[in-house]
């Protein structure tokens, strides 16, 4: 009897016939995607590359703006890092009780080695100095330079301390925030890392408090110390507290998963009547935030976004530019930083409402990593903040929609290519 041959089998000789496989098709699609990912990414950090050797700063632009009183309190904005050093500089030199330092960058270099002397000096006349320094954040910083005397408290924050912490997204979070409090009544928090790349080449934003709000920043860095650091190193002083409608904390914290900052920037943005001026070293908004800013745009709010042009991160900057398009078409008018690198976090709101502090607004930053902003409710201050805009748009180039719309098909499709990294960014 002859048998034929059933469904599925060859006959003999021939090669199996393949099955058609929806999930062999979604892996070579995610297969291709990666690639054209990894590909378009290592193009864009060559070419960064080559950009930041021929690249000179030659200075940048920025106005003096004097110390302004908001309620009981004192604030003072800097834009240029070389001010702002000498300022935390005498702050730290006038210590009398406490010194609470964190940072996530802190260089090993000529400024890093003068703001480790001085707390040394400080700890040596007897004033209590904690430091708190992120450790992925200077992972190329020598350790030797991480070693401090030992009558200063160090606290080398690190997301994972149990093996089975890598099971909890809550830990990947790192600590972005920067702060300086001098004895709970002086605090300065903004964008600064500590450097002196940042002392006179990047402009960025911070900001000083003298008065009773600095204590809310004072107790902030308690709270961070008293949860990470050893249990035998506790912090148990304790600053006077009270509510301030003018000038309120909002912080980020991974662990409890709360994260007020991005909430805060939505609400504002929705209250926005006529003018929203945003800068940002990183903008890489999530759907609800972008969608606020759109809406604040078709009810006629002037809205002015401020980014770097080209980044520390190109990878950003290209994912950044992907919502260009979109942002253009709804009214939001975009400005490309050229001077040098752009690191502020702000934002000020009908000459009323500011934020000053450590939080991008990309994923990261508003859903991941520790961060800490302060929102003010002062004209003087929102006066001051949009100088300081205008000064920083004033030469540059504005984009324009059509002229947006018109740049090359390489350029959209690599955009478009690393769109899904939005989510990691």
């Amino acid at each position: 009897m002859r048998m034929m041959p059933q469904k599925g089998m060859g006959t003999p000789g021939s090669r199996p016939q393949r099955r058609f496989s929806v999930i062999w098709l979604v892996r070579s699609i995610i297969g291709v995607i990666f690639v054209l990912q990894a590909i378009t990414i290592a193009v864009l950090v060559a070419i960064s590359s080559l950009r930041k050797r021929r690249k000179q700063v030659c200075g940048f632009p920025y106005p003096n703006l004097e110390e302004v009183q908001v309620g009981e309190n004192a604030l003072q904005v800097y834009g240029y890092g070389k001010d702002l050093y000498a300022a935390m500089l005498e702050a730290i030199d006038g210590a009398r009780e406490s010194i609470y330092l964190e940072s996530f960058i802190w260089k090993d270099d000529e400024i890093g080695q003068k703001f480790k002397a001085h707390l040394a000096k400080k700890a040596d006349e007897g004033v209590d100095v904690h430091v708190i320094f992120d450790s992925f954040g200077n992972l190329v910083v020598p350790r030797a330079f991480k070693t401090f005397p030992k009558n200063i408290h160090v606290l080398e924050y690190q997301s994972f301390y149990q093996f089975w912490h890598i099971l909890d997204p809550r830990r990947y979070s790192l600590d972005h925030r920067k702060l300086l409090v001098i004895d709970g009544s002086i605090g300065f928090i903004g964008g600064f890392n500590i450097g002196s790349l940042y002392e006179t080449t990047w402009r960025d934003t911070h900001l000083r408090i003298r008065g009773p709000a600095a204590a809310d920043l004072a107790h902030s860095f308690i709270d961070f110390w008293n949860r990470f650091g050893a249990s035998a190193d506790e912090i148990t002083q304790r600053y006077p507290r009270r509510f301030d409608p003018l000038i309120n904390l909002r912080g980020n914290d991974a662990l409890r998963l709360t994260f007020p900052i991005r909430d805060m920037y939505i609400e504002a943005i929705d209250r926005a009547e006529h003018t929203i001026l945003l800068s940002n070293a990183y903008f890489v908004p999530d759907h609800v935030l972008l969608e606020a800013l759109k809406a604040a745009a078709a009810r006629g709010v002037d809205v002015r976004i401020l980014v770097p042009w080209n980044s520390n991160h190109v990878i950003a900057d290209w994912i950044s530019h992907g919502y260009f398009s979109s942002c253009l078409q709804a009214g939001i008018r975009i400005f490309g930083y050229r001077h040098t690198m752009l690191h502020a976090k702000t934002c000020t709101i009908d000459d009323r409402w500011s934020t000053i502090g450590t939080a991008n607004l990309d994923r990261l930053s508003s859903i991941g990593n520790y961060e800490i902003n302060i929102e003010i409710y002062s004209p003087e201050l929102a006066h001051q903040m949009r100088a300081l805009f205008e000064c920083d748009t004033a030469d540059e180039i504005e984009l324009a929609e059509e002229e947006w719309h018109r740049r090359s098909w390489y350029a959209k499709f690599s955009e478009r290519i690393l769109a899904p990294l939005r989510f990691m960014i």
